[in-house]
């Protein structure tokens, strides 16, 4: 089962005629979660072929309105679809009460339950959101104003279970084998003890997805970006414009492909991309200069990535 990433949206504070504003999403086994929610997301969802129905949990870096503009009205459509189960919104500061003052989006209004979790500026890597498959983790950026990133992470699991080699030791099929495989030693009828390392094979991981948007290259994004499988980052200008990229907060595309590098992901998207490149080859080529696995993010392309290819190059 792959875990798939949507880029719906990768422009810089205003759309163009062929990119939109920030939105991210990740469909595992049918069930979605939304990182960003710019204007017009829910127009992207629609021509992803991905239904709102689906969101478990929305997470909104900052408090722009390129990032969270399209929130109410995603919202509200929800409602209008009579949805029923509850959503987790993980948000900064002020998220609540800007959706309190817009009629129609205002969480106690709404037929479902918005559980508003806020992520607060400690500077400490927070488990915002988790369930028995992933956890979400956060880190503060360095932006304009307070701005978090993202990293999902997959739980490991167990290693292969080795049948052959359980018969080999002894082990009678059935509720030994189940033991083993849970993680519990097993007496064999000759008295000899069995434990899960002698028929398992090493843990599995699990997918890594960084979205690191709107900041300078900082400790925060390469933590978010370590070891991770994909990792999306700002890169809203090429270097030509570095000094404009520190006086706003953002990332250049060689400084992205630094933090890829140094971070040890092994893919590089390129987003938040600024509305001056009507062509943003150039910041593509800039970052592969520093980082071979770069490219710039493709609107609605699913990037598909596979656990199994991870255990194997582990293996």
């Amino acid at each position: 089962m792959t875990t798939d990433v949507i880029p719906l949206g990768i422009a810089s504070a205003l759309p163009t005629r062929t990119r939109h504003l920030s939105a991210m999403a990740v469909e595992r086994k049918g069930r979605l979660l939304l990182f960003d929610c710019g204007e017009g997301t829910q127009y992207r969802l629609l021509h992803a072929g991905l239904s709102r129905a689906r969101i478990d949990a929305i997470f909104v870096t900052h408090l722009h309105g390129d990032h969270c503009y399209g929130l109410p009205g995603l919202l509200s459509s929800m409602a209008l679809q009579q949805r029923t189960d509850p959503v987790t919104l993980v948000a900064p500061p002020d998220t609540q009460e800007m959706l309190q003052a817009i009629p129609g989006a205002a969480p106690s209004d709404l037929p479902f339950s918005v559980e508003i979790r806020e992520v607060d500026d400690d500077g400490t890597d927070a488990c915002v959101y988790e369930t028995s498959e992933v956890t979400v983790t956060a880190r503060p950026l360095e932006h304009r104003r307070f701005a978090v990133g993202f990293r999902l992470e997959e739980r490991t699991r167990p290693g292969r279970f080795h049948p052959e080699t359980a018969r080999a030791l002894g082990v009678p099929e059935g509720p030994a084998f189940a033991a083993l495989q849970d993680g519990n030693a097993v007496t064999t009828e000759s008295g000899d003890i069995v434990r899960p390392e002698q028929v398992m094979g090493p843990p599995r991981p699990g997918i890594v997805v960084a979205y690191v948007t709107d900041t300078r290259p900082c400790d925060g994004g390469r933590a978010l970006a370590e070891n991770a499988d994909l990792l999306y980052h700002d890169a809203t200008f090429a270097d030509e414009h570095h000094a404009r990229a520190v006086e706003t907060g953002h990332s250049t595309a060689r400084e992205a492909a630094e933090v890829a590098h140094e971070a040890g992901a092994k893919r590089l998207l390129l987003g938040h991309i600024s509305a001056r490149y009507d062509d943003p080859a150039p910041l593509e080529r800039e970052a592969r200069t520093r980082f071979a696995a770069s490219n710039v993010a493709e609107e609605l392309r699913r990037y598909s990535l596979d656990p199994r290819e991870k255990e194997e190059t582990q293996s």
